[in-house]
């Protein structure tokens, strides 16, 4: 009798629930991904919106009343666009932390299929509307301002509910691995919003953002249609098996057997949640962490692009390096170990707090916590590109030295938490280590 190829015993290898258990943690990585790669498309745009027109060679045709703003895109030509840019960022930032919130509540209380499909294909039309401005010739900066708005607030949704998902999916012990390499999602998708963005910016910037748009819309049709958000266990005492029972929460469920297995435990309150023993000091952490990442992530681009004069899509392609840390020097360092602790406390800590052993098993404070905990985040994420705006007019040297202080704070407010798991205490000396390598 022939053997089996050694794919298909790589693959029989593994049991029907371990398949499962794969494919909910590659539909969500892939859903995240769509996230961040529908946010990138603006840092990329930036260096196009305003950029040095004397350099650029003009049609014959084309009357020129200023040879320095000629080229730019109104409202961004004039000297104040770094505020504008900064506004910009802001209007995204500020919508999605307050947001944020009171996503995580909602999470709790509605099916996550639907409420994470309906975030991702509302995503994917407020991305689309921002770059139909270039082929509508849009110029009014309340049009960007209130479609980045709503696009912050529709956001929300993705965080909450692929960590509550894959939270419930996986147990405790094999959490902290697990999300570690599950959360490089936010590097991938910044990679890819980069390099997609990239391809457009030059010649018709608005693809940039309908192209990340129409993917993360149909991501979100995809997860409409495969997505299981919870698996349930019956237990068979007289044969001793256990059965697994995968469903789709619905709205309207007419199926006895789920009610007799379904999760009665009460939501945790917004205020029950910050009682939880780490969940303060490590939402304070994020905050300081987001804070530099987003800071790069919004404003990298355009640095490159004014300091080495490089064009946009080259300063789009290497601002990457950020995200990918593969390459030695600055980017790298400032990459590992910036997102590095960003990474961990928004989802092996998150997770961990969000089932912490004073919950009493209630599961359903996860989605809260993990809220609480990138919605504090998600303040210094609007308060880092905005200060990049005030300050960098006087000069990029100052915006580092911002960043700095930052991390600085990060350690202080870490050093001062007290939270059981001792695997914790580590995790921020990556941080204060960050605070020498600026």
């Amino acid at each position: 009798m022939r053997s089996l190829a050694p794919g298909i015993k790589l693959i029989t290898s593994f049991s029907r629930d371990s398949w499962y258990r794969f494919v909910i943690l590659l539909l969500t990585f892939v859903f995240y991904t769509t996230y961040h790669l529908s946010r990138k498309p603006i840092s990329i745009v930036k260096s196009q919106l305003h950029r040095n027109c004397s350099n650029v060679i003009h049609p014959a045709d084309l009357n020129i009343t200023d040879n320095d703003t000629w080229c730019d895109w109104a409202p961004f030509d004039q000297n104040n666009y770094r505020n504008l840019f900064g506004v910009l960022d802001n209007c995204f930032l500020v919508a999605y932390a307050i947001g944020m919130f009171f996503s995580g509540i909602f999470g709790e209380r509605l099916p996550l299929r639907y409420y994470l499909s309906s975030g991702m294909i509302l995503s994917g039309i407020f991305t689309a509307l921002f770059g139909l401005g270039f082929y509508w010739q849009i110029h009014s900066l309340w049009y960007y301002c209130l479609v980045q708005a709503l696009n912050g607030l529709v956001q929300t949704t993705g965080w909450p509910a692929v960590v509550a998902c894959v939270g419930n999916w996986f147990g405790k012990g094999k959490r902290g691995f697990i999300m570690g390499v599950w959360n490089s999602h936010t590097s991938v998708g910044n990679i890819l919003g980069s390099l997609i963005a990239g391809v457009y910016v030059s010649s018709a910037w608005g693809l940039s953002f309908i192209v990340p748009g129409i993917i993360i819309a149909v991501a979100g049709v995809i997860c409409f249609l495969f997505l299981v958000e919870k698996i349930f266990y019956y237990f068979n005492l007289e044969m001793g098996m256990c059965f697994f029972l995968f469903y789709f929460i619905l709205f309207t469920n007419t199926s006895t057997a789920v009610e007799m297995v379904e999760d009665h435990t009460e939501a945790i309150s917004f205020c029950g949640a910050l009682r939880i023993p780490g969940v303060v000091e490590f939402s304070l952490c994020l905050l300081f962490a987001k804070l530099v990442s987003y800071t790069f992530l919004y404003w990298l681009p355009l640095y490159i692009a004014n300091v080495a004069h490089f064009d946009p899509k080259e300063a789009g392609d290497l601002s990457t390096l950020f995200d990918v840390g593969g390459i030695v020097g600055m980017l790298l360092w400032c990459g590992a170990l910036v997102n590095g602790p960003y990474a961990l406390i928004t989802t092996a800590v998150s997770a961990d707090l969000g089932t912490h052993e004073c919950l009493r098993g209630n599961s359903r404070a996860l989605s809260t916590v993990t809220a609480i905990i990138d919605g504090t985040g998600s303040i210094g994420a609007a308060v880092g590109p905005l200060l990049a705006g005030l300050i960098s007019p006087t000069g990029w040297n100052n915006v580092f030295y911002m960043l700095i202080a930052a991390d600085v704070l990060a350690c202080l407010v870490r050093l001062k938490a007290d939270v059981s798991c001792p695997g914790h205490v580590i995790l921020y000396g990556a941080s204060c280590y960050n605070t020498t390598n600026f």
